[in-house]
């Protein structure tokens, strides 16, 4: 079984298109930074995710996996975009399976519109829709005999300009929590998804304007499964870390389309051996580079 997880991919539109009434607040500082400066960084997202779409069939791989903020702020037209983009990337053998990132929910409106529900309602399917407490969420897919993989919500609107950080609601993880005594669950690996980084890259807690304020329950409930990893993104660096206290292996794929910082996760899992390669773009195509093996241990290392 092969797994793509890729993140963050911040898929630009022309400001143009946004409704004068929707440059209130935090989106018109947010448009402020786009134009000068942030719009460049990411100005090539879509040919990038073309470059994607040709990798994820040159390696073959079977599920495509992606932890958010495919919008910048939250539009319409912004999913709208997203979707076409992303579409060559839902053909994979065993889907695509996502959640949305802290800009997808940039303010209350998108999520009083359920736009993420609306654009994405093909990947937001569960296996187990009876573990659905809070919309779609947590979010179940059986891959396979082997592997399951499970997505919690952890963005949120921030109405503030300089917060952009999320939580994971206490039922989700209530029900994380029990999906780890599901007798459906328990002999297959799991990867548990969700946007806001539980640690950053040098083992710390990010901080509480950016980060996910409830890690430490995150990685509790995770650590309850026999064998589990956390893809994340919103940290703009790809990265893999070890939390000293759970053992918990958390991947986060930074993100695709970042100019100088393109990154994503490959996994090749076979039997109890998972092999994460890390992977980057090398001009107009994406290649490997580096390689983590996990142990067959409980907790992977």
């Amino acid at each position: 079984m092969r797994i793509l997880h890729f993140s963050d991919p911040h898929i630009p539109t022309p400001l143009s298109h946004v409704p004068l009434v929707k440059w209130l607040g935090k989106r018109a500082i947010g448009g402020a930074n786009l134009i000068l400066g942030r719009y460049r960084l990411f100005a090539d997202a879509a040919e990038k995710l073309a470059a994607l779409a040709r990798f994820t069939a040159e390696q073959r791989v079977d599920l495509v996996i992606c932890t958010g903020d495919y919008t910048a702020l939250g539009l319409t037209h912004e999913y709208e975009e997203a979707v076409r983009t992303v579409r060559p990337l839902m053909n994979a053998p065993h889907g695509y399976i996502n959640v949305p990132g802290n800009h997808d929910y940039y303010l209350a409106d998108a999520l009083r519109e359920e736009r993420f529900r609306t654009y994405f309602k093909t990947t937001l399917t569960s296996d187990l829709p009876e573990s659905q407490v809070d919309g779609p969420w947590p979010l179940v897919r059986l891959i396979g005999e082997d592997i399951a993989v499970i997505a919690v919500n952890s963005s949120r609107p921030n109405p503030q300009p300089w917060r952009s950080s999320g939580k994971i609601p206490e039922n989700q993880l209530a029900q994380l929590q029990k999906l780890s005594e599901d007798h459906r669950l328990v002999d297959r690996r799991v990867f548990v998804i969700t946007h806001h980084a539980p640690m950053r890259a040098n083992g710390k807690k990010d901080n509480r304007l950016h980060g996910l304020t409830n890690a430490d329950q995150l990685l509790l409930a995770c650590s309850e499964f026999h064998r589990a990893l956390i893809l994340c993104g919103h940290v703009h660096q790809c990265y893999h870390v070890i939390d000293k206290t759970t053992g918990q292996a958390i991947f986060c794929a930074g993100s695709v389309s970042l100019e100088g910082k393109e990154g994503l996760w490959l996994f090749d899992i076979q039997g109890d051996e998972i092999k994460a390669t890390k992977g980057r773009l090398n001009g107009r195509h994406y290649e490997l580079s580096s390689e983590i093996k996990l142990t067959n241990q409980a907790y992977p290392c």
